[in-house]
């Protein structure tokens, strides 16, 4: 008679905990990143999507996507500073490429060319760059109208001129019709700090809920290797 024995030690339980643990560190770090996003100009808060893979798969089965919520208005006395109540994003064209945002913190430069903060070019509706043909001394005689029309006071006639309209485009890229485009006021993130800690917990929790798992399986396993080791 041959008998044949051992331990076999299964994986398993282990790497499920730390698998668990990379998980909720990285939903944590989403929600963080939307905390701290807060009280951004233009911020859109990211919506974490868990895969039914990711039990499996960890990080790799997590993804998300983006909340385009409008965000909270306020009043600015720039008048270049432009915002959008209704979902969409401005064009800009930077060396880069063209690129949407919803930060509509505007300037002008000497020869009138309407840029971003980082110096980026604002398109217009057809695509091109937004130039203004007078540059005035007073920017509040630039006017922009809630469908993306910019203006420019001509001191010569006393009559305002348009330019150009603001290119205004949807996630995918199509122009906005009525984009309720609103100049002088800044557009704050979407993000809801009590809904980001409401929702911060319970991951915190399952995170904690897992480290003491990973505990416990690691002190066995340790006793395992003792035993064996003092068995030898």
């Amino acid at each position: 008679m041959k008998i044949n024995g051992g331990i076999r030690f299964v994986e398993k339980g282990i790497t499920a905990s730390i698998r668990a643990m990379h998980v909720d560190s990285e939903l944590i770090s989403i929600t963080n990143e939307n905390i701290v996003g807060f009280d951004k100009v233009g911020y859109q808060r990211k919506d974490a999507v868990v895969s039914s893979m990711t039990e499996f798969l960890g990080v790799h089965g997590l993804s998300t996507t983006v909340d385009d919520k409008v965000g909270r208005l306020n009043i600015s006395p720039n008048p270049l500073d432009i915002s959008i109540a209704s979902k969409g994003y401005f064009q800009t064209e930077s060396a880069e490429g063209i690129k949407i945002t919803r930060d509509g913190r505007f300037k002008l430069d000497k020869d009138g060319n309407l840029l971003t903060l980082d110096d980026s070019k604002v398109l217009s509706n057809t695509g091109m760059p937004i130039k203004l043909h007078i540059v005035p001394d007073d920017l509040k005689q630039i006017k922009i109208n809630d469908r993306g029309l910019v203006s420019v006071f001509n001191p010569s006639t006393h009559k305002l001129e348009g330019v150009a309209y603001l290119g205004v485009v949807d996630s995918n890229g199509a122009l906005l019709m009525d984009p309720k485009v609103k100049q002088g006021y800044n557009e704050f993130s979407n993000v809801s700090l009590q809904e980001e800690f409401v929702n911060l917990m319970p991951v915190i929790k399952n995170f904690d809920a897992n480290r003491q798992l990973f505990m416990i399986q690691n002190q066995n396993l340790q006793k395992v290797i003792s035993q064996l080791g003092s068995a030898t």
